[in-house]
């Protein structure tokens, strides 16, 4: 009988310790997901500040009208007393005139705003703000990276290490140049809505100005449209700027998602949805960025279009770009998440490689670069980069409509191409 009862208190104590092992794990679980809520519902409310007005968008958006002064910038402790620059001190001279550009291609290009604006505008005095949801930062691989690109996302054309390559799995059609000091750049660049395979991929057309070597302590600040699903949750085409002072490992974020960039314009907000977007042989659509640095204050300002100068990046988030560029970028960029030597079908630009010319493929058109006058002028010896011309490529060409130009892209994989 002893040895029974034995037996009977041992599976008793089986069965207390089996249960006892399932309640430790899901209360774990349970405190592991109330932790990361309180965590997310923290970093909302530092990124969504108090809104005097807010406006619903069409996609879903919600763009906040918040006080200039309330912007995340501030919430910088180098940028507590800082006095808000309501216009840069110098604007560059010998900007391309697009009044002068050619009837025909007025014709076949069209002007393009944001999908917001249909349903209100923010007041003076306040800027507007993509607000942030909880779905947001949870797709994010944590609350921390939320807003912020991995490393090695910027292509370096004269050593391209194939092996390096693949492992960021970032892929570039580009053109670029460098060897002389930089104070800015300028582009018009091609919008499309271009075709994503997989949510964690995206693809984006973009300056880069770049200082710094290419290692840990790269400055970069970047402006263009991106279609990203895991950042916005859709695969709309948007505005946005990213910077970094370090390679992206600790430092700078996309839009307004950390404190840096100081946004003074109340109509165009960064992160939000651009509309219309070109069609394959239809009408097209482009936007203007130029980035420049104020030889006066030393900040480095964006404009958006001929119209909207949105703000700018405080000097003293960057090393070398405190003083001059290296090298400045445009062209396109998407991530291969592909791996075992397969390859994404995520699309660049419209889709459709660079030969294929207008209303076909994506272009960047009137390329210049700021100098140390702080004027405006043609880029010297423009060089071309891609790492797979069979997926993704570039080619550049110069008239008197256009300046200089490219048009660059393609299908990433596709049924004609073979890995």
């Amino acid at each position: 009988m002893g040895g029974v009862a034995h037996f009977r208190r041992s599976q008793v104590f089986a069965v207390f310790f089996c249960f006892w092992g399932l309640f430790s794990i899901a209360w774990a679980t349970r405190l592991s997901v109330s932790r990361q809520k309180l965590e997310v519902q923290k970093h909302l409310k530092r990124l969504n500040k108090p809104a005097v007005q807010s406006i619903q968008s069409s996609d879903g958006d919600i763009i906040d009208c918040v006080h200039m002064s309330h912007q995340p910038a501030f919430d910088h402790p180098f940028l507590k007393d800082h006095k808000i620059q309501m216009r840069p001190s110098y604007h560059p001279e010998g900007l391309f005139d697009e009044n002068k550009v050619s009837t025909t291609v007025k014709e076949r290009t069209n002007p393009i705003t944001q999908l917001w604006h249909a349903n209100g505008k923010c007041p003076e005095g306040t800027i507007p703000i993509r607000r942030t949801k909880q779905d947001d930062v949870l797709r994010a691989s944590s609350v921390k990276r939320y807003g912020r690109k991995g490393a090695r996302q910027i292509p370096k054309p004269r050593s391209a290490d194939p092996d390096l390559i693949y492992q960021s799995g970032h892929q570039h059609a580009i053109a670029y140049v460098e060897g002389d000091k930089y104070f800015g750049a300028k582009a018009t660049i091609n919008v499309w809505e271009p075709k994503i395979q997989q949510p964690n991929e995206f693809s984006l057309s973009q300056l880069w100005i770049l200082g710094g070597s290419f290692g840990q302590d790269l400055n970069s600040i970047e402006a263009g449209w991106q279609v990203s699903p895991d950042l916005y949750g859709d695969n709309n085409t948007r505005l946005f700027t990213y910077w970094t002072s370090d390679a992206y490992q600790a430092t700078g974020c996309y839009n307004l998602l950390c404190s840096g960039f100081i946004q003074i314009n109340s109509e165009i907000a960064m992160g939000a949805s651009i509309s219309p977007v070109s069609a394959y042989r239809n009408s097209q659509y482009d936007i203007s960025i130029l980035i420049w640095k104020d030889p006066k204050e030393g900040h480095w300002w964006m404009q958006f279009g001929n119209n909207y100068v949105l703000g700018y990046w405080p000097s003293f988030l960057f090393s070398y770009l405190a003083d001059s560029a290296s090298m400045i970028e445009w062209g396109g960029e998407v991530v291969n998440s592909e791996s075992g030597g397969q390859h994404t079908s995520t699309q660049m630009g419209s889709g459709h490689f660079p030969e294929e010319g207008f209303g076909k493929s994506s272009y960047f058109r009137n390329i210049q670069v700021v100098d140390d006058s702080n004027n405006l002028k043609a880029p010297k010896d423009l060089g071309t980069f891609t790492e797979q011309s069979n997926c993704y490529d570039v080619q550049t060409g110069n008239n008197g409509d256009w300046g200089h130009y490219f048009y660059y892209g393609g299908p990433g994989k596709d049924e004609r191409v073979a890995d």
